[in-house]
């Protein structure tokens, strides 16, 4: 098994568009720029949806058209539909991401469907991205409790994020997207699904809202992931607890890593540098 992990940076995305604040596209672009200088390697850029409804990546095509692309640097967008799928192949993405729910009550309420209308609207998305031979990422969203159902039965994490990888998606991104977990009851997801799907097709996605974020990595790399979302600097509260820390911070993901003997080829000095960007777009 891989001594080593990937950090799947999500700051400028998921991180920036939790804040709900407007950033400047030139501090958008020196944030990525920075991060692909400190060695992260997988970098969500931006999203590709309605300005309507996120304005904050209203200038998605700018921002991946403003970056310096450096080599071996994958760099992401978040599509939810084909509009959004046009748009990231104009703007060279390198790969996509999609996003379901493994609970009704959060589809409903952040994709406006059902879990199953939510896979009937990723088909013509997957379709064409295979045949542009453009990689899809999955994330699963809500993995240990929904802020609406409740608890999450494992049962349902693992039906839908196996439908992800059958329907193309190179891996799943679990998120615990409360921050509801503990090293328990993700144990109690994981366990089960890694009977039927290689950890290497598996990501973690934790937020910190409870400080137990770092545990869940710990637990999570003892079961076999080497791959998991973070944010610069912790960008990004929890939008079901105001004022609770959001998205597991970079650096923490990659000292808990560290402490357990993994290596992962992100220069900590350089990271230093895009720390101070984003906290300088968090001190807003």
């Amino acid at each position: 098994m891989s001594d080593t992990i990937t950090v799947f940076e999500v700051g400028p995305r998921d991180g920036l568009q939790s804040l709900g604040v407007q950033v400047a596209t030139a501090t958008k672009i020196a944030l990525i720029d920075a991060l692909a200088r400190a060695g992260l390697r997988k970098i969500e850029a931006t999203s590709f949806v309605s300005p309507r409804w996120v304005p904050q990546m209203a200038d998605a095509g700018d921002v991946m058209a403003g970056i310096n692309r450096q080599q071996g640097v994958t760099y992401a967008a978040l599509t939810p539909n084909e509009r959004g799928l046009d748009l990231a192949l104009a703007a060279g993405c390198d790969e996509i991401a999609i996003f379901a729910s493994a609970s009704e009550g959060f589809s409903h309420a952040n994709l406006n469907c059902s879990i199953e209308e939510s896979f009937a609207r990723f088909a013509p998305v997957m379709q064409r991205s295979a045949e542009a031979g453009l990689p899809v990422r999955g994330y699963l969203s809500a993995v240990i409790a929904c802020p609406y159902d409740g608890p999450t039965p494992p049962a349902q994490v693992h039906r839908w994020a196996e439908r992800l990888l059958e329907i193309g998606c190179y891996e799943v991104s679990l998120g615990d997207t409360i921050g509801a977990g503990t090293p328990d009851t993700l144990g109690n997801v994981l366990k089960p699904l890694l009977h039927d799907i290689p950890a290497d097709r598996l990501a973690g996605h934790f937020h910190d809202t409870n400080g137990l974020a770092g545990d869940l990595v710990v637990r999570a790399l003892d079961l076999g992931l080497r791959t998991f979302d973070a944010s610069v600097g912790g960008l990004g509260g929890c939008p079901y607890a105001p004022g609770a820390p959001g998205n597991i911070d970079t650096r923490k993901v990659l000292e808990c890593a560290a402490a357990l003997g993994f290596s992962h080829g992100v220069d900590l000095a350089l990271l230093g540098d895009a720390e101070q960007i984003a906290m300088s777009i968090a001190a807003r």
